[in-house]
This record gives C-alpha cells, sequence and structure tokens, in this order.
C-alpha cells in the first residue's frame, strides 16, 4: 500500500506538462537511435546528456530514460523490415520477424515486436515498484559463479534447441569464442591473437561484427539474387493492429515465461542481449511448431521481443536499490545521476523520494508513451517496403559504414564490417547459423572472466559451481539442457532399432 500511494505522488511529479512533452521527445529520439545501426540507447543517452544539464534532475532524467524506452522498442523496427539488428539485442529477432516481413505479415510483425516489448517492460517496472527491496538482496548474492552459471545456461539452452546440425552449431560457436578472445587479455594484460598488428588490440567490437554478418550480409545476398527487395507489401491500418491484439492471446505463456526469464537475466544483471536469446530458446523448445522457427512463426518474435525489454528495464533495479548498472545504458544513467548529486542505493528511496517515485512512475508512462508512438506510426515504417531495393540498398550500406565507424571512431572498424559481411554471406550459403557465432561472441569474455574469477576464489575446485543452491540450480538446468541433444540422439537411435527389429524379415 506504501508503494502504490508513493507512486501515486510520483504520478502527480511526471504528469507535468513539461515532463508529458520530454517524454515523448525522448521517445522519439530513443526510436530514432535505435533504428540507427551503431547507436542504440546507451550512446543516445550520452551524446544528450549535456543537453540536460540546465534541466530539472527529475525532468532530465524523465527526458533519459524515455529515450532508453524508445531505443528499446526501435531497435526491432529494422530487423524486422530489413534483417539488421538496430541493437545487439534485436538480433534474435531477426530469425522470425523478417521472414514475417517477407511473407506480407510485415505490420503484423511490428505490432507484435512493440506488444512484446511494452508487456516486456510493464512487467519489470512492476517488479521495481512492488519488489525491489527482495529482489534487490537476491541480486547481491550473485557472484562469479552465478554469472557463469547464467552464461553457461543460455548457451546450453541455444544449442538444445536449434534445429541445425550440432556440428555446425558448435563450429559456429568455437568461431564466436576465438573472435571474442581477439584482444588484451584483462585479467594478465597478454596479447592473444592479434598476430602483432596493433589494429587487433581493440579486438573486435560487437556491433561492428554484427552490422557486417546480418546487414551487409543480407545486401549481398540480395544482390545476388537480383537486387530485389524480400519483403512484401501489405496494408498496415487499425483492423491489422487490433486483429493482431486478438491472437496474441493465444500467446500467454510465451509472455509469461519471456517475462519471468527476462527479469531475472536483467536483474542478476546478465543483460538484454543473452536474455533475447534464452527468450526466443525457451519460445522454440515449448512451441509447438518450433521445427518452424526461422520461417517467420510469430512466437519467435514474441519470445525475445518481451525478455529483452523485461531485462532492459529491470536492469535499472540493482541501479537504483544498489547503485550497481545493471546494463551500459543503466551506467550512464548512473553516472548522470551522480553529476546532478544523487547517489543510487537505499537512502536514495528516503533522501529524494520524490525523484525515485518520479522516475518509477515515468516508466509506466514513458513505456505507454512508446507504444502509442510506434503503433500510430507504424504505416511509415511498412511504407518502407514499398522503396527499390536498388534506392535502399546504398542507404542501407551507407548506414552500416557510419554505424561501423560509429562505434569506436575508427575506420579499421569499417573494414571489419566489410570482411564480416562476406562470412555472413558464405554462412548462408552454406546453411551455417550465424547466431551461435554472435552469442559466443557477445557472451565469451563475460563468460570466461566469470569462469576464471570463481576459480580464483575456489583456488581452482570446480564445486564453487555448486556451492549454493542458486548457482547449483542453474548448472545443474544448463547441463541437462547441454546433454539434450545427446539424449534426444539417443532416443531416435533405440527407436529406429526398435522398430527396426521388429519389422519382418
Amino acid at each position: 500500500m506504501d508503494e502504490i500511494n508513493a507512486l501515486l505522488g510520483g504520478m502527480s511529479v511526471a504528469l507535468s506538462p513539461v515532463n508529458i512533452a520530454l517524454m515523448f521527445a525522448g521517445v522519439f529520439l530513443g526510436i530514432l537511435m535505435g533504428v540507427l545501426p551503431g547507436l542504440g540507447g546507451a550512446n543516445g543517452i550520452a551524446i544528450l546528456l549535456p543537453i540536460t544539464f540546465t534541466m530539472d534532475p527529475v525532468s532530465a532524467v524523465i527526458m533519459l530514460s524515455c529515450i532508453y524506452w524508445g531505443s528499446l522498442f526501435g531497435g526491432a523496427i529494422t530487423s524486422i523490415l530489413f534483417n539488421i539488428p538496430g541493437e545487439p539485442y534485436s538480433v534474435a529477432t531477426t530469425f522470425d520477424g523478417y521472414p514475417m516481413a517477407k511473407k506480407g505479415l510485415a505490420g503484423e510483425a511490428l505490432t507484435t515486436s512493440f506488444t512484446a516489448s511494452f508487456i516486456g517492460a510493464l512487467f519489470a517496472v512492476l517488479l521495481i515498484t512492488f519488489l525491489a527491496p527482495i529482489i534487490a538482496r537476491y541480486a547481491l548474492r550473485f557472484g562469479p559463479a552465478e554469472f557463469f552459471a547464467i552464461m553457461v545456461l543460455t548457451f546450453a539452452t541455444f544449442m538444445s534447441v536449434g534445429k541445425e546440425s550440432p556440428i555446425k552449431v558448435i563450429a559456429s560457436m568455437m568461431l564466436g569464442f576465438a573472435l571474442a578472445s581477439v584482444g588484451i587479455d584483462i585479467v594478465t594484460g597478454q596479447l592473444r591473437l592479434t598476430f602483432e598488428s596493433t589494429e587487433l588490440m581493440r579486438g573486435f567490437a560487437f556491433l561492428v561484427v554484427v552490422i557486417g554478418l546480418f546487414g551487409l550480409g543480407e545486401i549481398l545476398v540480395s544482390m545476388e539474387e537480383g537486387l530485389k527487395f524480400q519483403g512484401v507489401e501489405g496494408k498496415i491500418d487499425v483492423r491489422v493492429v487490433l486483429k493482431t491484439w486478438r491472437m496474441l492471446g493465444k500467446h500467454w505463456a510465451n509472455f509469461a515465461r519471456s517475462m519471468v526469464f527476462g527479469a531475472a537475466l536483467g536483474i542478476a544483471p546478465a543483460g538484454a542481449t543473452p536474455a533475447s536469446f534464452v527468450g526466443y530458446g525457451m519460445a522454440k523448445k515449448f512451441s509447438k511448431n518450433g521445427d518452424k522457427f526461422g520461417t517467420g512463426e510469430i512466437d519467435g518474435l514474441i519470445g525475445p521481443e518481451t525478455a529483452n525489454n523485461a531485462a532492459g528495464t529491470a536492469a535499472l533495479l540493482p541501479m537504483l536499490t544498489l547503485g550497481i548498472p545493471g546494463s551500459p545504458t543503466a551506467a550512464v544513467l548512473l553516472g548522470g545521476l551522480m553529476i546532478w548529486g544523487l547517489q543510487p542505493g537505499p537512502l536514495l528511496f528516503k533522501e529524494q523520494p520524490d525523484f525515485v517515485w518520479g522516475l518509477i512512475a515515468s516508466m509506466y508512462l514513458g513505456n505507454l508513451a512508446g507504444l502509442i508512438v510506434c503503433l500510430t506510426t507504424v504505416p511509415l515504417f511498412a511504407a518502407i517496403l514499398r522503396v527499390p531495393f536498388t534506392i535502399v540498398a546504398p542507404i542501407i550500406l551507407a548506414a552500416c559504414s557510419v554505424g561501423a565507424y560509429t562505434v569506436s571512431g575508427a575506420m579499421g572498424d569499417v573494414l571489419y564490417m566489410l570482411i564480416f559481411g562476406v562470412v555472413g554471406y558464405v554462412f548462408k550459403k552454406l546453411n551455417y547459423p550465424l547466431a551461435p557465432m554472435v552469442l559466443a561472441l557477445v557472451l565469451g569474455n563475460g563468460a570466461e572472466n566469470a569462469f576464471r574469477q570463481a576459480m580464483l576464489l575456489s583456488q581452482g575446485s570446480g564445486s564453487i559451481f555448486f556451492s549454493n543452491g542458486i548457482v547449483g540450480t542453474i548448472m545443474s538446468l544448463a547441463i541437462f539442457m547441454g546433454l539434450l541433444p545427446v539424449m534426444s540422439w539417443g532416443y531416435r537411435k533405440m527407436s529406429a532399432a526398435k522398430h527396426g527389429a521388429s519389422t519382418p524379415a
């Protein structure tokens, strides 16, 4: 009851005319940042942070947080329409979102994505409102062993639900781990796989690799097919939105799973990117049409979009309650709070209640504003499909190049983007999955560092991964999911042998 009264007080702060205008401005800017490859919420907030220094702290953080909501929504737009992830956590959205657009269901795919984003974020905001003290205590107990167990579970879940050859999945994942290890070892300071090249000391930026694999790779495939954009025109109106909403009610279980797993990974914090892959993997595992994922299944769009928005929003919880940023965007917001003389943590709720509850109220309102803005502009996004691909391709290539350069301000990244574009093209022609490589690339360093830290803490004993109920449960589930393909293969062999033995000669 106290939380509800405090939230109502926060609503009175957030609903001022100035703050409402800043909400919609932030959402528009966030969508733009999410659509443009290489930018995203964290970069957008960092770039726009100086203009908020003259604002009231509450108004400034409301605007910056709404930029975040907009980027969470906007990252799916290019993923669905062009197969180019606007954000790292939108990679899994391309797996079924883009095939839906190619089938002429762009409006349905966008509506599904925006709605799933809204529901995932709303669930996380509810957790922040009512369960902050309890969840903060659990998050505080997470150490290197728990982080490593979560990442192992992510890898195992993705491997166990893939329809591709396990050999190809493992090969793609191993390449991703190799790419992740390039550069300077942050533990020992030694150079790894740099081949005496100073350029490779920086390693490969994740966004550069993703832009090349998905963006440029798709352009090369389309060029081979005659510069014909594979999207299909369709009339997008209110009827499409309402029809999609009525259909989404049948997928409540997928929404529920993705919300819970996404919020948990965001609080841990493991991040929105692994949450999106876990959401996709869990949706594929429990779907009756799991073997059709990758061809335009709506469950394959609901899972990652719900999970990554739940994770991205839930990442703000440890920042507010413990002062621990759960994502790069939360880290930028943390820096902004400290600039204004606000120190996130338990005392912030007592010393600055208007600020805290005004921010939480803006999460509800900003999330709603993001849904309204995106749904009302669905025809604009769908109209892109009517532009000839001969015009769109150079624009996409220029945007990809600018996005790759923006990551680190280095021309070498543009070259890497071109190289990975060729790699993406070859992978698609040879039917090798790109997702396992991308997953290993983004989580490789984090998994390695968490493992090494856990080994140092336990003096080399693997028992640390079963030292308490939390890490033991996560690791046991990861082992089960990892062995599931082997057990499935053995079951099929036994069934085939039994069937053969029972067949008359």
